[in-house]
């Protein structure tokens, strides 16, 4: 195994045409390399080819050309051993409603051929906190439920790498934190971690590094605190002592009011200093009651990135 749980090497993907349109190039020679034992995140606005490339590494989708290859397992060579070095916990809730959630485990586990004595069904069910559940109808769960129901069929076969693709989307916080320590626990296990999330202040706290896509391509790519200092952007937000509407401020500072009458100076750090905001601040005759400062977050990064890409 090298330092490498996935390698992969000008992917594309190109989707056939529909009638009346062109054919779809949703990858564009995608080269990306996931270290084992991160937690590595995927991220991309909507259409950007992050389900196409998760498709490709389950195997769920054929690659149009390049080279795929899944905890040192060539995907044209050793399909079989790629595929089952990965499990994958999918946007949608695609369960069988009349199987119970140990009967879903074992089944799943069956599918990959994990024999009866190897199965972790039980496990796996109070890793997710459905143990009180295990003999119920999938249909009677509720969403949350169900959505972890889809992270205990991705860890029946003891998958090297673990992707979760939009596993937060529309649950509760209470859930979203249960999830979020599973997948800490796991990764503190050894098993690697890819994560597609809308919620980039979840990608910020949890990935070590992330990848950007956009229209296919790796437009980049990043420990999260470089890719964090890639912008230096800042605004200073100062509460005057008396409201004041607006005054004339030098060039490379931004001044805007907010409804409470807070001034937000927005600036780059590279170009000017902290000290001329606030010289700009004290020659138009503001006393400052408050003055705090904010920096640039991944959603700043992001937007960044794919605004003019």
């Amino acid at each position: 195994m090298t330092q490498d749980a996935i390698q992969i090497q000008g992917l594309r993907k190109t989707y056939a045409a529909s009638k009346g349109a062109e054919p779809k190039e949703a990858l564009r020679g995608v080269d990306l390399n996931i270290p084992a034992g991160s937690i590595f995140g995927l991220l991309g606005p909507n259409g950007a080819g992050k389900s196409t490339l998760i498709n490709i590494l389950a195997g769920l989708v054929l690659k149009t050309s390049g080279k795929v290859s899944i905890w040192g397992f060539d995907q044209d060579v050793n399909p079989r051993q790629s595929r089952a070095s990965i499990g994958v916990m999918p946007q949608e809730l695609n369960l069988d409603p009349f199987f119970s959630p140990r009967e879903a485990l074992n089944v799943q586990a069956g599918l990959y051929g994990v024999p009866k004595a190897d199965r972790r069904s039980d496990e796996i069910l109070e890793l997710i906190g459905l143990t009180d559940k295990a003999n119920a109808y999938a249909r009677t769960l509720s969403g949350g439920m169900r959505r972890r129901l889809l992270l205990g069929k991705a860890l029946v076969h003891h998958p090297h790498i673990l992707v979760l693709d939009e596993p937060t989307a529309g649950v509760d916080i209470e859930l979203r934190q249960m999830l979020w320590a599973n997948v800490r626990k796991l990764n503190e296990q050894g098993m690697t971690i890819v994560l597609t999330t809308h919620y980039l202040e979840e990608a910020e706290e949890m990935c070590d590094e992330i990848v950007i896509i956009n229209h296919g391509q790796v437009v980049a790519r990043d420990t999260t605190a470089h890719l964090l200092g890639s912008i230096d952007q800042k605004t200073m937000i100062i509460e005057p002592e008396t409201p004041i509407a607006t005054f004339d401020v030098p060039n490379g500072i931004d001044l805007s009011v907010d409804p409470s009458g807070a001034l937000h100076l927005t600036y780059r750090a590279s170009k000017t200093s902290a000290d001329a905001v606030l010289e700009a601040v004290r020659n138009a005759g503001v006393t400052i009651r408050d003055v705090r400062t904010e920096q640039a977050d991944l959603e700043d990064v992001f937007l960044d990135l794919t605004r003019s890409r």
